[in-house]
């Protein structure tokens, strides 16, 4: 199964920006139809998943929190047997498809949510489901400790994974990696933001691809602050791409245009491209900034997810 999952395809797409109306990524009252019904959403999702496996695009990632997305998905899969799917569990998602809501998702690791969410997730997606991961692990989670939820998800017969966030992804990748469940690593895939801007998990990701884990990439483009004209989305995906720990690095395009400049990203050298983020990009660097795969670009790991954090849902 592991290696099913590590030949899938280097880019692999996410539906994080399409499964639901809000998010955090910049640019979307450009990107998507103005009314975000159910129906718009849905049917901008498959028009991304077939310009992404028409491309060859073959790994798909979703997550119980990002509303409809695991419905989206299951809905496309029929007769695509060649496709791989990861999604998570370990948020729910709450704003019942509203751009207003206060609290848009709700954390919970524990044993319960679980075995709730395992359900939702099967009965939409069966034995489609590839990869099942825990979602935006920390240090200070529950799931690090927990025994009992360690033996259920060894359990499932899927390859088991973990994402993470925030400024301390090195530390909990390897609290993580330090699992054993019968002796044997509990966790065989790792998801974690790594981009220009915020590389500081680039060691531990490494260790974790020596330890024989698939390494996927999210947030390359830092939720669209290195989304910017020109070539930039595929210098900041090139970029994530030539790691020598990545296995996959996903795209979070919300069009089609976004997805087909995104796979460009394959066949490009990032250093023989220039970046000039915009202003409103809260790059920490200058306002006009020419950049060529500059790792003066990376900011501290406190302030980048600090920004983050600020970033509305829209």
């Amino acid at each position: 199964m592991v290696d099913r999952l590590a030949g899938a395809s280097r880019i692999g797409l996410g539906l994080a920006a399409v499964g639901r109306p809000a998010y955090i990524n910049l640019g979307r009252a450009e990107d998507l139809p103005a009314e975000r019904t159910v129906e718009a959403m849905r049917s901008r999702a498959h028009e991304l998943l077939d310009t992404a496996y028409a491309n060859g695009v073959r790994y798909f990632d979703v997550a119980r929190s990002y509303g409809r997305a695991e419905e989206f998905l299951a809905q496309w899969l029929e007769g695509k047997n060649d496709v791989v799917v990861g999604s998570k569990w370990g948020y729910t998602y709450t704003a019942d498809w509203r751009m207003d809501a206060e609290v848009n998702e709700v954390k919970d690791h524990g044993v319960a949510t679980f075995e709730r969410q395992l359900g939702e997730t099967r009965a939409l997606l069966g034995d489609r489901l590839d990869l099942y991961q825990i979602h935006s692990l920390t240090p200070d989670s529950s799931a690090l400790h927990d025994t009992e939820l360690h033996e259920r998800l060894a359990a499932q017969g899927v390859v088991v994974g973990f994402s993470t966030s925030g400024p301390r992804q090195a530390e909990t990748i390897r609290a993580a990696l330090a699992i054993r469940v019968g002796g044997r690593p509990l966790f065989r895939s790792v998801q974690a933001t790594w981009n220009l801007l915020e590389p500081s998990a680039g060691p531990a990701l490494a260790e974790a691809h020596e330890a024989g884990c698939l390494v996927i990439v999210k947030e390359a483009l830092a939720n669209g602050r290195l989304a910017v004209e020109g070539p930039g989305d595929a210098v900041a995906l090139a970029a994530a791409l030539r790691q020598p720990w990545a296995t996959i690095v996903l795209s979070g395009a919300a069009t089609a245009d976004q997805l087909a400049s995104n796979l460009r990203a394959e066949t490009m050298n990032p250093r023989a491209e220039t970046m000039n983020p915009r202003a409103e990009t809260m790059n920490p660097r200058a306002e006009t900034i020419s950049a060529r795969f500059d790792p003066d670009l990376a900011m501290p790991a406190d302030r980048y997810w600090q920004e983050r954090s600020r970033l509305p849902w829209a």
